[in-house]
This record gives C-alpha cells, structure tokens and sequence, in this order.
C-alpha cells in the first residue's frame, strides 16, 4: 500500500510545527506568573510556577474561562495540576465546571460545602468523575511546589459536610508565597472572617481583594495587617451591585489598585526578590 506524500509532507510539518510552539514554550521566563483573568463579575486566577505547575483558583460565571486559558497555556496542553474551588458560588464555580469537562485536573481542593442547586450537583458530579485527588481545605495545609508554596488561612476547621445558604463566609483564604514575594487570595470572604484573620500570617505584597470590592469585605483594619504594595479586583463592567464600592477604594487610598473591569487581564511576575507587572 502506497502513502500519500502529501499527507506524509503534512505530518512532518505538524510536527515540526509543534516542536517550534515547544521550544517557544521552554524559553519563557522560569518565574512565577498570577494571572487574574477578567472575566466579568466573577474570580478567576491562574498561576504557573518556576516548575511549570499549573494551579486554577476559581473560573468564573461564563465558559470565557477556557478562551482565556487557551491564552496562557499551550494548545497542546489539557491538564491542569490543581484547581482550588473557593467557595460554591455560580460566579465562581460556574467556569471551574466547564475547565472539568475540557482538562484533565490532577487536585481539586474546595470547601465541601453543601448547596442546593442544580449547578452544585453537576460539580459534585463532574469531580467525582474526574478521577483527581480531591482534599478538603482547612487553616494549616500546605501545598509545596519547590520554591513555591501556598498556604491555607481559612476556614479554620473542616466545613465538609455543612450546609450554607450563602457560602461567601466559608470562602478559601490562601497565601502564595515565592522567595520574597507574596500573594494573598480571599475569595469572597467578608470582614467577619477577615476579623479572625488579623493574628496570622497575612502580611503580602500584593491581595486580591475579597467579594470584588464589595463594602462587606475589605475593613480598614484588615487591609492595614495585610499592608499591600498592590491591590487586585476582579469586577465586572458596569455591574449592577456597584463593585467596588467607594468605601473599600477609600480604605485602599494611597495603595495600588488594579481593576479587571478596568485593565482587562492582569498578569503579575515574580522572580522572587521583585515582582512586576506585564
């Protein structure tokens, strides 16, 4: 049986081609990139370590998420090492479910909190089919990655199990720390966890701040513990509930503010003594 030259000549420059993407790839810089995806009214950030770990903390309302993972991780590549679930609200969890029907995931880690909707059932569902190592998150784990490790803050004790009409009180709160360089992740959490908060280790460079500007997060006191040289919100475009609101822009006066409803994606590197911004 004879081959076809042309498709023999196509296969070779496919593969050519992807071995180009590869060599593109391995040079990029070996530091840390947080991505914070704008994704309208919702959380979503990326993050790729020195050791090419990929870890997804929440997705988002929309399947946007995948045009904008497709953005950052080569096209060949469909598995993602860890997705953190902060907490089980739609503009949160909505995307992760989309991310869960495209990628392989290595670690989930989430809550376990109990809601009743037809979108929590489909994430119980499509977790359990993935096949991952699902770890339920509680104060004092860590996730090692050589040089970089995050560290969970909140909730302080096992919530698996508990039922919660509104979950933004149960949110996630982790530390990603690289060298010298910090990053702290809060979810939605509101100011009555942030008030538990104040004796830990939450000093960072740069905080994402929590419920998307709303003025039931973000206190005064919280944000001074924190000290941050860099603030991130992650908001839609004229949001109907007013994110950010003018209170927490006031108590963020005279420390940098970056907005995903203003700047689109914001992408932070670090190579662990300084940190930038691409």
């Amino acid at each position: 049986m004879k081959r076809n030259p042309v498709f023999i000549i196509l296969g070779i420059l496919l593969g050519l081609n992807i071995l180009a993407w590869a060599a593109v790839w391995s040079l990029r810089p070996q530091g840390l990139e947080v991505t914070f995806f704008d994704v309208g009214q919702g959380d979503a950030a990326f993050i790729e370590t020195p050791q090419n770990q990929q870890i997804l903390i929440d997705g988002g309302p929309t399947s946007i998420i995948l045009e904008k993972l497709g953005r950052e991780m080569p096209f060949w590549d469909r598995t993602i090492d860890l997705i953190i679930l902060t907490h089980p609200e739609h503009d949160h969890m909505a995307g992760l479910i989309e991310v869960l029907k495209r990628y392989q995931v290595g670690n989930i880690l989430w809550t376990g909190v109990v809601r009743d909707t037809a979108e929590y059932k489909e994430w119980q569902k499509l977790i359990k089919e993935e096949g991952a190592k699902i770890y339920i998150a509680q104060a004092g784990q860590q996730i090692e990655g050589g040089p970089t490790s995050i560290n969970i803050l909140y909730p302080l004790e096992s919530l698996e199990g508990q039922e919660s009409k509104d979950s933004n009180n149960t949110s996630i709160v982790a530390r990603l720390v690289f060298g010298e360089n910090s990053f702290l992740f809060t979810g939605d959490a509101p100011q009555s966890v942030e008030k538990k908060l104040l004796e830990t280790a939450i000093d960072s460079d740069i905080l994402k701040i929590g419920h998307h500007g709303s003025k039931t997060s973000s206190a005064q006191d919280f944000i001074g513990v924190v000290s941050p040289e860099v603030t991130v919100i992650s908001a839609g475009k004229d949001n109907k509930y007013g994110h950010p609101a003018p209170e927490v822009l006031q108590n963020l006066s005279g420390v940098k503010i970056l907005r995903t409803d203003l700047d689109g994606d914001i992408k932070i590197i670090s190579d662990g003594k300084r940190y930038w911004e691409k």
